[in-house]
């Protein structure tokens, strides 16, 4: 009976292109495509809203199906947010080697229908402004490291030529940072927050800006869930008698990356960090397991201060 009822749902599955959306719905075998614009994505809204899906599925690329989503939020339409990586396993796991733009569309279907993964729900706007400053700044970081790197090995007589670009960038990450303070001030709930985070030593403002935006379930989650989404929680690798080593996997990796930075200098200005990093090399851990070990900790206390609502104690851990 479960089957029967699952047939009848209807799953859209929609293959994201930077000019095109293809749209495929499951199981009436309808195929459409239509312009990646607002005026195309309100088309395509208008004629999915006549099916009455269950969900409707589509790939996170980054910004590409930013619009989509926005419209079918607006129009209350149910939608999820995939990681690809699931798709292409998805794709594995059935044997479909093919690829056109209605078989994508189609295959990211089907997955909505096998696996039903759970909906997405839609960032308050003040969470995406932030998210997409972080992003940005993350950029200007990068070329700003590239460019000093450059201004190392580059010749003197051309230092005149990269002084300028590093001045620059140094002044929209200075722009960057003030619009970031700007959104933190405008919210009580993410002054709280932040002032929450940042009292943990060798915590500063770019690791709290990054759990207030990319990870707004901080603190209302089990330490082992908050663990586990930030991607530091040890996967068992066992099968019978095999005993493999446990290892991390999966995960948020823009916080992860972002914390594993934070947690290189909290283990020399930290005591609990200290502490537990010291202990683990005493004990022939290698340095990188201690690291991983020291920030799955970071993520649970931080969890636990935000969920209690209290600022760090040097009692903590």
């Amino acid at each position: 009976m479960k089957n029967t009822n699952r047939q009848k749902e209807i799953n859209i599955g929609v293959d994201t292109g930077k000019h095109q959306l293809d749209i495929y719905i499951r199981p009436t075998n309808i195929f459409f495509s239509v312009e990646n614009t607002e005026q195309g994505v309100q088309e395509a809204v208008k004629i999915i809203k006549k099916h009455h899906p269950k969900r409707i599925i589509i790939e996170a690329t980054g910004r590409l199906e930013h619009k989509f989503i926005q419209v079918c939020a607006k129009a209350k339409l149910p939608f999820v947010v995939v990681n690809p990586a699931h798709i292409r396993k998805f794709a594995g796991a059935i044997g479909q080697l093919a690829k056109t733009d209605k078989l994508d569309a189609e295959l990211i279907a089907h997955y909505g229908e096998a696996i039903q993964p759970e909906l997405s729900q839609l960032k308050p706007e003040s969470i995406r402004r932030m998210s997409d400053l972080l992003s940005r700044r993350r950029q200007l970081m990068s070329l700003q490291t590239m460019e000093k790197n450059r201004l190392q090995i580059m010749p003197k007589e051309l230092q005149s030529l990269i002084k300028p670009i590093l001045t620059t960038l140094k002044n929209l990450l200075e722009k960057c940072d003030q619009k970031l303070q700007t959104l933190i001030d405008s919210c009580n709930e993410y002054q709280v927050k932040n002032e929450i985070i940042q009292s943990m030593p060798g915590v500063g403002k770019v690791v709290a800006l990054s759990l207030i935006s990319d990870m707004p379930e901080l603190g209302y989650l089990t330490n082992k869930q908050a663990a586990s989404l930030v991607g530091v929680a040890p996967i068992n690798k066992e099968s019978g008698q095999y005993k493999g080593q446990r290892r991390i996997k999966g995960g948020r990796h823009q916080i992860r990356s972002t914390m594993y930075m934070a947690v290189l200098s909290a283990i020399r200005c930290n005591h609990v960090l200290k502490a537990t990093y010291t202990r683990l090399v005493d004990a022939g851990k290698p340095k990188k397991i201690a690291i991983i070990a020291c920030l799955r900790k970071m993520v649970t206390i931080l969890n636990s201060m935000v969920r209690d609502g209290v600022l760090w104690d040097s009692k903590m851990g």
